[in-house]
């Protein structure tokens, strides 16, 4: 049971994934912009801004500067330091149990497929959902960029959580935790089948490392893009609360046109800041409703090339790493 509760897992994948996070977050940065341009239903982002990966880059890079790449950076460290970290510990851990247990290794040697992805798919959204938050604030500071309001950590996380409450900070977290574990379910699977398949030609060196991540990338990037777009556009979308106050009888409007009629006090009620000429989504299901009515199918797959751009050197650097960190078991 020693084994089981290894910290070591833990630590090496919050590590192995900050890590990889800081080399490959610019990529992040124009997947997120071009995931939410070209809405019908938000007016803010109806604007076809960028054409492609490299057109996103370059221009928040000459508009905005070479920062502004960097915009929710810290979030995102703060998310990898906790979803990575529960993520891959997690899986780790479950495959050590599964193999005690005899669920997941056969007597000829070969992992079981659909227990490996059971162990991914439980590590993948148990650790998303309680990371939920800091990917939030992330996207936010990711689409408005440096020079706004969001443009610091602290000041983003007090105005949504002033304007919209602590709901505000698990906003989409069925969705976030969806897309996590179709993620690990496709990429942890793929990556061990690989490398095990690979070890007679390239033995367990970085070759080896470099072309499973690579592969494993591909899958993952096909199965969740379209629920990351969906994630992507409904987290970016504020549902703010306003205080609205009675002001005396007839509800103390001009034209008596108040919240509630009669009454002499002043009675506070929130309500929803909507306007009939402002539109929200109303849910997940609703956003890919609307973007396939309104976009076309091929929308859902919007910033998918910077997608699996980034996820193929994202799992480079975090299994390389991992890997390497593992030589000090």
């Amino acid at each position: 049971m020693g084994d089981i509760r290894d910290w070591r897992p833990f630590i090496y994948g919050g590590v192995a994934s900050i890590t990889a996070e800081f080399g490959t977050f610019p990529i992040d940065t124009t997947k997120t912009r071009l995931q939410i341009q070209g809405q019908k239903i938000d007016q803010s982002h109806t604007e076809l801004k960028y054409r492609g990966m490299t057109d996103a880059f370059m221009k928040i890079s000459k508009q905005e500067g070479m920062t502004a790449l960097y915009s929710g950076i810290w979030p995102a460290v703060l998310r990898q330091a906790t979803y990575g970290t529960i993520k891959f510990g997690t899986y780790y851990t479950l495959k050590k149990v599964a193999t005690e247990k005899g669920w997941l290794v056969d007597k000829a040697g070969n992992e079981n497929v659909w227990c490996n992805a059971g162990c991914a798919t439980v590590a993948g959204a148990v650790s998303s959902a309680i990371a939920n938050p800091t990917d939030v604030l992330k996207v936010r500071m990711q689409v408005h960029g440096k020079g706004t309001n969001n443009a610091g950590l602290a000041r983003c996380f007090k105005e949504i959580y002033v304007h919209e409450g602590v709901r505000g900070l698990w906003r989409v977290v069925g969705p976030t935790a969806q897309r996590a574990a179709v993620i690990a379910a496709v990429e942890l699977p793929v990556y061990d089948f690989c490398k095990l398949h690979l070890m007679d030609t390239f033995g367990d060196q970085v070759t080896n490392h470099f072309i499973s991540s690579f592969i494993a990338s591909l899958g993952s990037a096909i199965a969740s893009t379209p629920i990351d777009v969906i994630r992507t556009r409904v987290m970016n979308q504020r549902r703010v609360q306003l205080q609205v106050h009675n002001l005396g009888p007839g509800g103390g409007g001009a034209g008596g046109g108040g919240v509630a009629g009669g009454g002499g006090s002043s009675v506070g009620a929130v309500a929803p800041a909507t306007s009939s000429s402002v539109k929200i989504y109303t849910g997940s299901l609703d956003c890919a409703i609307q973007t396939v009515r309104n976009e076309g199918f091929r929308a859902l797959y919007k910033g998918f090339v910077p997608t699996w751009v980034r996820m193929g050197p994202w799992n480079i650097i975090f299994f390389i790493t991992y890997e390497q960190l593992k030589q000090w078991y």
